[in-house]
């Protein structure tokens, strides 16, 4: 798989997710689960989650203003654990603009470009497809994190593994 298909399963697969806390109480999603310093509660997750993406793709990589300055309430509010007052809505709408961001983006690259030399701190220089690499699995591991703090609620949560994504290429 490249970035491009892996990045759309991530899409795929946040259909699912975001379609289940949908679907949960406020409450839900709101209760301080963990002990954290930044993360308490699911919305926490989930607001660092598309915070992460905008951050690398737009500060990092494109140099540009992050989505997340169109959603001043969520800007200001600071690094958490404070997104448990926001509404689910909120921090959905946000990530799906994130999304959105991402996916033009990704539509402008070439193969060679992933060769590029980022800078993200004077002493700290990646290419490009190990951050875009980065970005897509720290998304896989806190999508998990939510869904194991969902089954520690007693709620079903959906089956994200790449392999219910993937095409079956078995045929009689």
């Amino acid at each position: 798989m490249n970035i491009p298909e892996t990045y759309a399963y991530l899409v795929r697969a946040r259909r699912d997710l975001w379609a289940t806390l949908e679907g949960l109480p406020d409450e839900v999603l709101s209760r301080p689960l963990l002990d954290g310093e930044r993360f308490h509660c699911i919305k926490d997750l989930v607001a660092h989650t598309a915070g992460v993406e905008d951050g690398w793709i737009h500060f990092t990589i494109l140099r540009d203003t992050p989505v997340e300055d169109a959603f001043p309430a969520l800007r200001d509010a600071g690094p958490g654990p404070v997104f448990a007052r926001f509404p689910l809505a909120e921090l959905l709408d946000y990530w799906r603009a994130v999304e959105g961001s991402t996916l033009a983006y990704l539509a402008t690259l070439a193969e060679a470009d992933l060769e590029r030399i980022v800078e993200d701190a004077p002493e700290e220089h990646f290419r490009l497809d190990g951050l875009l690499w980065h970005v897509m699995l720290h998304e896989v591991r806190h999508t998990a994190q939510i869904a194991a703090l969902l089954r520690t609620q007693g709620i079903k949560p959906p089956s994200l593994d790449l392999v219910f994504y993937l095409p079956n290429l078995w045929k009689p």
